[in-house]
């Protein structure tokens, strides 16, 4: 037992460094490359891959929706194309940081939207944490003033990882309507459609305007950074997520996972860039909420027990 939960943090540690490593590269690569190429060569090279795996532990009648694919493609095109075209055309008009931050919340954010659907209120301390939380995105985000967040063209990037954010928290519920399917069936059958839907995107910005054909050159100067953004953040972290949670639990998987603002902090100071104090401060406000609200519900599932 001892030895899988070993296993289990060394996985989900490293997911944790995959994905706080995300918007960093991912806004180095935009500078050369705009958002929505990323997201198709992105996909591109992830869905085949998926597709392989699923084939190699499951057999290739797991391809098959079986009257699902309607649903699949509806959650996929949301969950997929909508996070990905949204958090990285908003990741160009903004900050890795910012994005790391705002995407923390998915979790606080799918609170309300159980209670919202299913009339579940969280309880009082989930929401003071909450609240805590979204002041500490404030902080990050504004600097204390809330004038800065229209500075530098930054708030319109912000809300559009948030709407990414609500994209993929809307996938996420939309799993639990496919019972029997397991976690990488449901990854990749929903992958498929959301990826048809990025390469459909991506035609109708480039056809308008929006978006251009990347010259192979460019392609080339920014090669690991695709590399990254597409072996590294979508299959692999996904499939160690995955893991993570067998070995582990849920609870103590996302416990981990709160910690992907810190590590996108960290690379952001070694790649040179200084935080002011309260910036700081709102990060680790948000970071220590989400703990404490992880310890706290992890306490009254245990509570029964005892």
């Amino acid at each position: 037992m001892q030895t899988n939960q070993f296993k289990g943090v060394l996985i989900m540690l490293v997911t944790v460094l995959i994905w706080g490593g995300m918007f960093p590269v991912a806004k180095g690569a935009l500078q050369s490359v705009d958002a929505f190429w990323i997201s198709s060569m992105r996909y591109g090279v992830a869905a085949p891959l998926f597709i392989a795996i699923l084939c190699w532990r499951e057999g290739a009648a797991a391809l098959r929706y079986r009257g699902r694919f309607l649903q699949a493609s509806f959650y996929g095109v949301v969950g997929f194309s909508g996070f990905s075209i949204l958090v990285f055309v908003g990741l160009s008009l903004s900050r890795p940081e910012h994005a790391a931050i705002i995407m923390a919340l998915q979790t606080p954010i799918a609170a309300f939207v159980h209670w919202a659907l299913k009339g579940s209120r969280p309880a009082n301390f989930t929401l003071a944490c909450i609240a805590v939380a979204i002041l500490g995105v404030f902080l990050v985000i504004t600097k204390g003033d809330p004038a800065h967040a229209f500075t530098g063209g930054t708030f319109l990037g912000d809300v559009l990882i948030f709407l990414g954010a609500m994209s993929w928290i809307a996938y996420t519920i939309g799993a639990v309507s496919f019972p029997g399917w397991s976690a990488l069936r449901f990854t990749t059958l929903t992958c498929l459609p959301g990826t048809a839907g990025i390469f459909l995107i991506t035609a109708i910005a480039t056809v308008s305007g929006y978006a251009s054909i990347p010259a192979g050159a460019t392609v080339l100067s920014v090669s690991w950074e695709l590399a990254y953004l597409a072996l590294l953040t979508v299959v692999l972290a996904v499939l160690f997520w995955n893991m993570a949670i067998g070995y582990l639990g849920a609870l103590n998987a996302m416990l981990l996972g709160n910690l992907v603002p810190v590590v996108t902090f960290a690379i952001r100071i070694l790649q040179g860039h200084r935080f002011d104090t309260i910036e700081l401060a709102g990060a680790g406000l948000v970071v220590t909420a989400l703990i404490a609200n992880n310890l706290y519900l992890r306490g009254r599932i245990a509570a029964p027990a005892s």
